[in-house]
Order: structure tokens, then C-alpha cells, then sequence
């Protein structure tokens, strides 16, 4: 049985956890060692550090302060692992928590976070899941019941000063060029909500003024949000210190392509069982810049999709450049408005995207001057046909208390 090197206490503040951060630097030190070939599991808070309530309530998801986020559990230092070298980690299992066999989704207020479709879904609001087994259904969002694919939406090394340095000029300079937009292009370094795992003093301080956000992916990884890197799958890390320093977090239940909904998986606490080995030097031998993965051979049998189309011309018909954000932000919003048809509010049916195993796919980026996208939607996970036929859609009389909506301050 592998060993728990890191272990977290759902009833404990992360910041009381020094095997935890929620911040990237160079300087955060090893929460723990390995070596080359270990096998081991690591526990990890839900991506809040627990702020988010099982409820009826969506208060939390409203109030909730996004610097904080995301907390990490590492970081992970792996003997022999040198800068250049490729740190492959070996997702042998994941799970929930035992005393934690929930999740939730939300959509952050626009004032707070956003999402992807925050101009429709501009309020806090919030969805809990049940986990049962592999399956998973909510008292929010009735109708559907879909088999999990468990994954860990942020996993990464961490950067060395350089990479960290052009991380943080690259993204304040970004946000420079709009810095009153609400919701910001990006998130620049905070210092008083930052925890810095074991660092103490004047060092702490300095680290914690310059640490790098979790909330984007970047060259090392970081928050992808693949909801394919489930068990089984092989991921190759650049690495950019000494040890490489592997930290992961954001564990996700379930999970539709693009994470639509931002807060945004069924998210949850839970542990993942892990292998590490190193390729030394890999990163010049295969020109490595982006981690590079293989898939898991475990994935949900959906075999039956409605596909939905979208194009580089937004809802109020304006027409953009081969744009694919806009054109699947158009697959998605088709895809709501023909759900509502069968009985779901908006909200229920842009849960339902965020959550349920849906594909989204680049279907072209050449034909001048739009670009093509589609969310592939399973039928399989509805508990009644949502093909379209010539006697129309059957609505839904749902016995549901809907979605919990919690207004601006």
C-alpha cells in the first residue's frame, strides 16, 4: 500500500497546513521528497480550501475571496531531477475524500471572477453533487446522472526565477493595457492572502509579494483544467529547479471540456495516488516547451452526442476574426437555449455543460473569416430523449428546487 506523504485536515485551515501554498515561486521549499520510481498519495483540499458549503445557499460562492485560490498540496521535491530534465508523473488513482463524497459548481458573480458566459449568468450560483460510486447527480439540476471522470484540474512543477519573472511582467503588462475591466485579464501578485507553505519571515514576504497566481495554465502546467488526465494517464513536466517540485490541487469529479461555468468542475477534496520518474535532459532531446501527456484509458462510454455548432460571429451579430473563444461561447449558448426547451432554466442547463463529460472540439480556423467550434453534448446522461423530432421536445416537469442564486451586495 502506497505511502499518504501529505495528508490535509478538511476541518483545518489550509493556512495552518505548511505542506500547502497557493502561490508559485522558486523559493517555496520541498514539502517532502522522493525518489525516481516512488508511488505515493497525496490529499488535497477542494480548490477554496473548504470555503464553498454544502448548502442550498449560493452566499459563499458569491463572498468567496478569489486570491486565496488555488490551494496546492506539494510542493513535492524528486531526487535527481535537475533544470532541463522531464518529470514524468504517472496518475495511478484518484478519489474523494471519504469524509467528503460531494462536490459543487458555480458561476461567480461578475464582480467577482466571472466566468466564460458571465453577460448571461452575470450572479453568484451554485449546484452541489452527490458522488455514488462513479456516479454522480445533484438536488439542483435534475435528469441527469453521469459516470465521473476524476481528474486533478491543476497540476505542475514549479518555475525558476526567470520563467516566475516573465510570468509576472507579461501578465501585469496585460493587465495594464485595460486596468479597470471587471472581470481583470489577469491576476497580478498578492501579497496578504498568500501562503507560502514553509517559508517564514522577510523571506515569506518577499517570495509572497512576487508568487505567481494559480489561476491560469502556463509553460509548467499549472491550472489546464484536462479533463483527461484521469487514472492512468502520463503527463511529462518540463522541469525548471532543482527537485522539480510538483505540487497538485483542484480536483474535479466531473468535468465538460473548457470548464465552462470557471468555478467550474464539480469540485472537490480528495487524494491522488502517484508515480514519478525522470528523463534527463528531455526537455532539449524532445524540444519539450508545454507539458505533453497520454490520455486514460478510462473514460466514461458515451457513445451518443448531439453536436453544436458555433461561429466566429458573437449574439449581438457582430462579426469577429477567426475567432475561436467567440465561436464556442456560440456552441455553448445554442446548446442552453435548446436545452431550455425541455424545462431547464439557463442556469441548470450551463451547469449541466460545466459538469457533465461534454466535448468541445476546433472543427476549422482557415475559412476566412470564421472559425468553427462544437460542444458534443451525450444524450446518454439525461434521464429522458433529448433528440429532436417532428412531435417537438417533451418539458420536463422537474420536482427541483432549481439552482440557488445569490444577488450582488
Amino acid at each position: 500500500m502506497a505511502e499518504t506523504l501529505i495528508k490535509v485536515d478538511l476541518d483545518q485551515s489550509p493556512y495552518d497546513n505548511e505542506n500547502v501554498h497557493n502561490r508559485w515561486h522558486s523559493d517555496i521549499p520541498m514539502a517532502t521528497w522522493v525518489n525516481p520510481g516512488d508511488d505515493f498519495i497525496l490529499e488535497t483540499y477542494d480548490w477554496t480550501g473548504g470555503y464553498i458549503k454544502n448548502n442550498d445557499s449560493a452566499d459563499d460562492v458569491r463572498d468567496v475571496d478569489l486570491t486565496t485560490v488555488h490551494f496546492l498540496t506539494g510542493p513535492v521535491g524528486v531526487h535527481t531531477a535537475e533544470p532541463g530534465d522531464l518529470l514524468v508523473v504517472e496518475l495511478l488513482d484518484i478519489g474523494a475524500k471519504q469524509e467528503s463524497m460531494w462536490g459543487f459548481n458555480g458561476f461567480f458573480s461578475k464582480k467577482n471572477g466571472g466566468g466564460f458566459l458571465t453577460d448571461h449568468f452575470p450572479e453568484a450560483q451554485k449546484s452541489i453533487w452527490d458522488i455514488k460510486g462513479m456516479f454522480t447527480s445533484s438536488r439542483h439540476v435534475p435528469g441527469v446522472n453521469y459516470a465521473g471522470l476524476i481528474h486533478p484540474g491543476l497540476i505542475g512543477c514549479l518555475p525558476d526565477p526567470k520563467l516566475l519573472a516573465e510570468w509576472n511582467k507579461r501578465e501585469t503588462g496585460l493587465i495594464a493595457t485595460e486596468p479597470d475591466r471587471v472581470p481583470p485579464l489577469a491576476n497580478a501578485p498578492f501579497a496578504p492572502t498568500a501562503h507560502m507553505g514553509k517559508m517564514k519571515g522577510a523571506a515569506r514576504d518577499k517570495a509572497a509579494a512576487e508568487g505567481a497566481r494559480t489561476v491560469p495554465p502556463r509553460e509548467h502546467g499549472g491550472n489546464c483544467d484536462i479533463k483527461d488526465l484521469s487514472r492512468g494517464s502520463k503527463i511529462f513536466f518540463p522541469v525548471y529547479v532543482k527537485g522539480a517540485g510538483l505540487s497538485v490541487g483542484d480536483l474535479h469529479f466531473s468535468q465538460g471540456d473548457g470548464e465552462i461555468t470557471f468555478c467550474g468542475a464539480i469540485e472537490m477534496a480528495g487524494w491522488v495516488h502517484m508515480k514519478v520518474t525522470v528523463i534527463k535532459g528531455g526537455m532539449a532531446t524532445y524540444g519539450i516547451k508545454n507539458p505533453i501527456f497520454k490520455p486514460s484509458p478510462i473514460t466514461p462510454h458515451y457513445n451518443d452526442y448531439l453536436i453544436f455548432e458555433g461561429i466566429s460571429v458573437d449574439e449581438h451579430g457582430k462579426q469577429h476574426y477567426l475567432d475561436v473563444n467567440v465561436a464556442y461561447r456560440q456552441a455553448c449558448l445554442n446548446a442552453i437555449e435548446y436545452l431550455k426547451k425541455f424545462g431547464y432554466s439557463g442556469a441548470q442547463a450551463y451547469s449541466i455543460l460545466g459538469t457533465a463529460p461534454v466535448q468541445g472540439h476546433i472543427s476549422g480556423v482557415v475559412d476566412i473569416p470564421n472559425s468553427c467550434a462544437t460542444l458534443w453534448l451525450p444524450t446518454q446522461i439525461f434521464d429522458f430523449d433529448i433528440n429532436p423530432s417532428s412531435a417537438g421536445p417533451v418539458v420536463q416537469k422537474f420536482k427541483s428546487m432549481g439552482m440557488p442564486l445569490s444577488r450582488d451586495k
